[in-house]
């Protein structure tokens, strides 16, 4: 069978961030792997298709947000702007109890994670939407323990779409590159405004030499109804 996926290297990198597994688990990635080459000939998903990349890039890249939060069993995660399922899949096939929800505006990648979650026996919610329109709805708004985005937008632009889901005393964990503390330091205001209050940055240095950050912002009071606003206003005149 050809090699879709490095477990060597996938193994290395948990074993670094000293993230225990099971062979079940390995053997979910896998077919996660798997169906996500498949799938990304027929739709574009990811730009990362080699063995070294999904163990690196994507899985071991996903599953240090589970050492930066703890997550724990029947807390409820939304991960917005999901795409192939990224940091969310990962993270509910090590944290099987989470009640987890996908946000994308892509239809078709719901039906990509439909898929994945069917396979892998996994329950999760899909979400249809446009982050900063489904903040307006009651079943949503300030409704989650975890709210997590990775690879979306600048931190500054990110806080608007994510905090208004975060419930009071819960968690936006938001997935970083290197550019991290400067976004940080643009985004001080907005994450005021918005109700959050960062807590720390975690960081991580991937096999690869790949630099990452997780900016864990708590959520210290209700967001004004206000917020989010329309879309092109956020991209436009960020808060």
């Amino acid at each position: 069978m050809d090699t879709i996926l490095n477990h060597d290297l996938l193994i290395q990198n948990l074993n670094a961030f000293s993230i225990a597994y099971t062979q079940e688990q390995l053997a979910q990635l896998d077919r996660y792997a798997r169906l996500l080459v498949e799938w990304n000939q027929k739709m574009n998903l990811t730009a990362i298709t080699s063995p070294d990349g999904i163990a690196v890039l994507h899985f071991a890249d996903s599953l240090t947000l589970l050492k930066s939060v703890n997550l724990q069993a029947g807390q409820s995660m939304l991960d917005i702007g999901t795409g192939a399922g990224f940091p969310a899949i990962p993270v509910k096939i090590f944290c099987p109890q989470a009640k987890l929800t996908m946000m994308d505006s892509l239809n078709k990648r719901l039906t990509f994670l439909q898929t994945v979650l069917s396979d892998l026996g996994l329950q999760a919610t899909v979400q249809h939407a446009r982050a900063e329109e489904a903040a307006r709805e009651t079943a949503l708004r300030e409704q989650f323990d975890l709210v997590t985005a990775r690879a979306v937008a600048s931190l500054q632009v990110l806080a608007e779409y994510c905090l208004p889901y975060v419930k009071v005393g819960g968690t936006f964990a938001a997935m970083k590159g290197p550019s991290c503390p400067e976004e940080l330091a643009a985004a001080k205001n907005a994450i005021a405004l918005l109700g959050g209050q960062v807590e720390q940055v975690d960081e991580y240095t991937l096999s690869d030499g790949s630099v990452r950050h997780i900016a864990i912002i708590k959520k210290i009071k209700p967001t004004d109804e206000k917020y989010p606003r329309h879309g092109s206003k956020i991209a436009k005149k960020p808060l």
